[in-house]
């Protein structure tokens, strides 16, 4: 008894935690003109993955690097916000499922649009995850001219 309960401290000491990252990046386009890109699978596929398709059940298949990741969008606000949840790929994640959510935010001030992204995932290196989602953005703002 004495043994498993110390299998699991060590597994519960050496698994990864999730974090959660959120940055804030500005964009020169408009709310209508953006959230079709951050909702449907066709505007997901011209500048967030290499591809992505929806299953007749509304299952996301992203394709990064021929490795694919299914996710459901579990909410959404038209011209406001999208969240997709990752589908549980072993039992820690049925626990604690990664996510990320993108949201189009103005500044009532300035009139500035800007895309606020949260992302839960076990991703160790904030600063690596920081460039990568400024590269997706980038690769959108080439799509949407902004």
């Amino acid at each position: 008894m004495l043994y498993l309960i110390i299998e699991s401290l060590i597994h519960k000491l050496t698994m990864p935690k999730k974090k959660l990252f959120t940055a804030d990046f500005e964009i020169h386009a408009s709310v209508k003109m953006l959230y079709p890109y951050i909702h449907s699978a066709s505007g997901l596929a011209e500048w967030f993955a290499d591809d992505v398709a929806i299953s007749p059940e509304k299952v996301f298949t992203f394709v990064w690097d021929h490795e694919t990741h299914k996710a459901l969008m579990t909410s959404h606000r038209i011209n406001h916000f999208t969240k997709f949840e990752f589908i549980p790929e072993s039992k820690e994640d049925e626990k604690d499922p990664s996510y990320f959510e993108i949201r189009i935010e103005v500044n009532d001030i300035t009139q500035s649009t800007f895309l606020k992204i949260f992302d839960y995932s076990d991703f160790d290196d904030m600063d690596e995850l920081h460039d990568l989602w400024k590269g997706l953005v980038e690769n959108l703002k080439t799509v949407v001219g902004g």
